[in-house]
């Protein structure tokens, strides 16, 4: 029913997570994005970003051709009401999901992927751009954690705004001290026992078991696309 493009970054595992906790149908379409497969043109009649995750939905609610979907938050909450599940019904707890779901798309996701861009992989080690993206997932860890204070998950129920959190919290990765964030570190290990959570990240390791940037050639990829690879 679903075909999902995918790879094994952040993003890609918000999809995997939520497809097997619902057991919504599914079939993986990997995209190798370290050796450009983002940039073939059937791929970009989907996605036209050029990123992963993507889907096309072969069965849409309003019964018409099958639909493309690109943009991971967007994907989630279309799932999400597609099958009824992982978001809130009820008019204001919908809405304080999606808020936090934008939250990760707009503050978690962009700035841990700075995080790891130049503590990782950048080629240069710039103090000043490392120290401020340090600075900044410590920041987002400490809201998240203060969200976390008085209830089990980020919307009260688990939903799609922890599926997509989930993913970007990397204590090692990103220099950060999960011990100073303790009721993030309680919500992390409970979503990293769920059986769907452990499914998706074991298939990712079926799909690629070396790290994504592991050559001068997959980085300038990643990282050395400008206007020229929009066609």
């Amino acid at each position: 029913m679903i075909d999902l493009y995918y790879w094994t970054t952040p993003n890609g595992h918000k999809l995997t997570i939520f497809l097997e906790e619902t057991a919504l149908p599914y079939t993986l379409q990997p995209v190798n994005i370290s050796k450009g497969e983002q940039f073939d043109p059937a791929f970009l009649k989907i996605s036209p970003n050029n990123r992963i995750p993507a889907i096309v939905d072969h069965a849409p609610r309003d019964g018409g051709p099958p639909l493309a979907m690109f943009e991971s938050g967007a994907i989630l909450l279309y799932l999400a009401d597609k099958v009824g599940q992982l978001v809130p019904a009820a008019f204001r707890a919908r809405l304080d999901c999606i808020q936090w779901l934008f939250w990760q798309m707009g503050n978690l996701g962009p700035m841990a992927g700075q995080n790891h861009h130049f503590r990782l992989y950048a080629p240069e080690k710039l103090p000043y751009a490392m120290t401020r993206y340090l600075k900044e997932t410590g920041r987002l860890y400490a809201v998240l954690n203060k969200r976390l204070a008085d209830r089990e998950f980020i919307a009260g129920d688990y939903s799609i705004a922890d599926i997509a959190s989930y993913p970007w919290v990397q204590p090692e990765r990103q220099g950060q001290n999960v011990d100073e964030f303790p009721h993030l570190k309680r919500w992390k290990a409970a979503i990293a026992s769920r059986p769907a959570v452990q499914r998706a990240y074991a298939i990712a390791k079926t799909i690629n078991p070396k790290p994504t940037v592991h050559d001068e050639k997959s980085r300038q990829v990643l990282f050395g696309q400008d206007q020229s690879v929009v066609k």
